[in-house]
């Protein structure tokens, strides 16, 4: 029996240790990209970009800005967890260069924009990326990958002089879509959140809220009636293809063109850059009326 006892006690402080390490593990894991990888990303770039923080309604928020403010501004608005260098090879595109302002935010609960303190409600994600848009006194293209998406649509029905265009990547926007898993219920409580890191925390609360979320936008899609390119892939796991049916059948009155590859995945800004990018300047046509 004493045998057996202390394999047991030897048992419980191996598995003790091990979820310690876990734990730990988790709590040093990096998500975001090393500065010398954005210092290398901007060197060969003719601009410089701005790094930028501001306070607005309580919140902390940042965002990058590149380019010639003169030009056509374009808004990249990331994912679930996400932060703004998700688009960074997006932002040292010298065709982009060319011809636009880019801007990338983190969004609020992500990266520099209170990392771990989540925000819920989509109305004042919104408001509070516009609020960038306010300071750099520009409107934009809304560019919106997987969460992001149904944030950008949400700026274009509340802040509609402000969103020249909407390019929906991926968007998860349809309320019927959006179940929640038994395991994000646990990770709502503080009690047993502390487990994982702050970026883990936001994405769950915002995606635990995000059916209800999407559900009290409905009404608001009539209002859109900038032009709007939806990209979406067949065979994405996150995001299923019936969330741009539904982005289609719900912009009433916007000149919609779907970009449909059914052999694509969720992951679109880093496997099919070059995708969002003709997106991007069929939409810059659209705006400005060219051939």
């Amino acid at each position: 029996m004493k045998y057996f006892k202390r394999i047991l006690k030897w048992l419980l402080a191996i598995i003790l240790l091990g979820f310690i390490g876990i734990v730990t593990f988790i709590h040093t894991v990096d998500f975001s990209v090393s500065e010398e990888q954005i210092e290398a990303a901007f060197e060969d770039v003719h601009y410089s970009p701005e790094f930028r923080n501001f306070s607005f309604e309580g919140r902390e928020m940042f965002y990058v800005s590149i380019g010639d403010t003169s030009k056509q501004a374009l808004l990249f608005v990331h994912g679930s967890p996400g932060s703004w260098d998700n688009f960074l090879y997006f932002l040292n595109d010298k065709t982009l260069l060319e011809k636009y302002q880019l801007i990338s935010v983190d969004r609020p609960g992500f990266g520099k924009s209170g990392n771990g303190i989540p925000e819920r409600s989509l109305a004042k994600q919104a408001e509070l990326i516009n609020e960038v848009l306010v300071l750099e006194n520009t409107s934009a293209i809304l560019i919106g990958h997987s969460y992001g998406g149904p944030v950008i649509v949400r700026m274009a029905i509340d802040y509609p002089e402000y969103a020249d265009g909407l390019v929906l990547v991926a968007g998860s926007v349809d309320p019927e879509l959006e179940e929640t898993k038994w395991y994000q219920i646990p990770v709502h409580y503080k009690i047993l959140s502390w487990i994982l890191p702050d970026i883990i925390y936001s994405t769950n609360e915002e995606i635990l809220a995000l059916k209800n979320e999407l559900i009290e936008m409905k009404p608001g899609w009539e209002k859109i009636n900038q032009p709007v390119s939806i990209i979406q892939g067949g065979k994405d796991n996150l995001v299923p293809k019936e969330n741009a049916d539904f982005a289609q059948k719900m912009l009433v009155n916007a000149n919609v063109y779907m970009a449909i590859d059914f052999e694509m995945n969720h992951f679109v800004p880093w496997n099919r850059p070059q995708l969002i990018k003709n997106e991007i300047h069929r939409i810059d046509s659209v705006i400005n009326k060219k051939p």
